[in-house]
């Protein structure tokens, strides 16, 4: 193996006709072992080290996946998406996948190996934001932001009081424990801050679930970060309910950006696909432009929720009965 080439698989999605997987592959890459102290210095450090790397452009990755080899390349900024459909059925929850860099010479460089998730047809799926939905960013001004990132680790970021407790009952609604319902967290992020992500999660008892972050950022554009078109993230919810035609989808976003209005034109499209909309009311200035949003998203029979504190949320999912 060479061991300055690293594959790195994110959590995949999707059902026997339709699987995706994304995920990139680095020529070098800094050591990012996260070390959870509260030294201001060694989150620093860590932080750079994530914006550090060399993405290994237009290199032939190939995943495995059950008895299937499919072929791709990466593109120039080292990304990966593999999309395929299954040659069998394949049954509901986690399953393993390993995708490896080739050289010209048909030479394994490395492997990576990542899981792919396949729900329950007759399971809700729920689209979340994650900054300033589910974790405390302060987003819209970006020194705060930074401020957050460079100042916190995983085990020391804030998530709203109640939001875990919101999704997990959620996870679990009309569904086996053994049979959770996905979650899909799209974010203004970039895929730099996937392990970041995760580990906030875990730590934090979140969902498990498949992210869809933003592309790569190298060092020098760190002061950008979180930075992200509307139409990237209206893309990326897109695809995934693309992916999943018959499932229920539940959104949750918030006000201090533009999830209002990337959710209501969704469900300006897509009504029948859409149960709930949440919106956490983080910007009061645009809490009357987003009241009449979700006064339009209600006009198509969707359920919707403005709230401050996730107790009301959760008040709400129980009087719709999703939970």
């Amino acid at each position: 193996m060479n061991k300055s080439v690293s594959v790195k698989v994110y959590h995949g999605y999707g059902h026997a006709h339709n699987l995706v997987v994304y995920g990139h592959v680095f020529k070098r890459k800094a050591n990012t072992r996260q070390v959870y102290s509260n030294n201001i210095f060694v989150n620093i450090v860590h932080l750079l080290k994530l914006f550090i790397l060399k993405p290994y452009a237009f290199v032939e990755v190939r995943l495995q996946f059950f008895d299937q080899t499919i072929y791709n390349k990466t593109e120039g900024d080292g990304f990966f998406k593999f999309e395929w459909k299954a040659e069998h059925d394949i049954p509901a929850g986690w399953h393993d996948v390993k995708v490896e860099a080739i050289d010209q010479n048909g030479t394994v460089l490395n492997i990576g190996e990542g899981k792919i998730y396949v729900p329950h047809i007759t399971q809700y799926a729920f689209i979340s934001d994650v900054d300033d939905t589910v974790m405390i960013s302060h987003s819209a001004t970006i020194g705060r932001r930074l401020r957050e990132l460079f100042i916190k680790n995983p085990h020391t970021r804030k998530t709203f009081p109640g939001a875990a407790s919101h999704y997990q009952q959620l996870a679990l609604s009309h569904t086996a424990v053994q049979q959770p319902n996905p979650f899909f967290y799209v974010s203004s992020s970039e895929w730099n801050l996937y392990d970041y992500l995760i580990e906030t999660f875990k730590f934090n008892k979140l969902p498990d679930g498949a992210f869809l972050l933003n592309t790569l950022k190298r060092w020098k554009d760190l002061i950008k970060t979180g930075k992200t078109g509307h139409e990237g993230k209206l893309l990326r919810v897109m695809r995934i309910l693309d992916a999943f035609p018959n499932q229920k989808f539940v959104f949750f976003g918030d006000n201090s950006q533009q999830d209002p209005e990337i959710y209501s034109s969704i469900v300006e499209k897509y009504p029948k696909n859409i149960e709930a909309v949440y919106i956490r009311n983080i910007r009061p200035e645009k809490e009357a432009e987003t009241k009449e949003l979700l006064k339009k998203v209600e006009g198509k029979g969707v359920r919707a929720c403005l709230f401050n504190k996730s107790e009301e949320a959760i008040e709400h999912s129980r009087s719709i009965g999703l939970i």
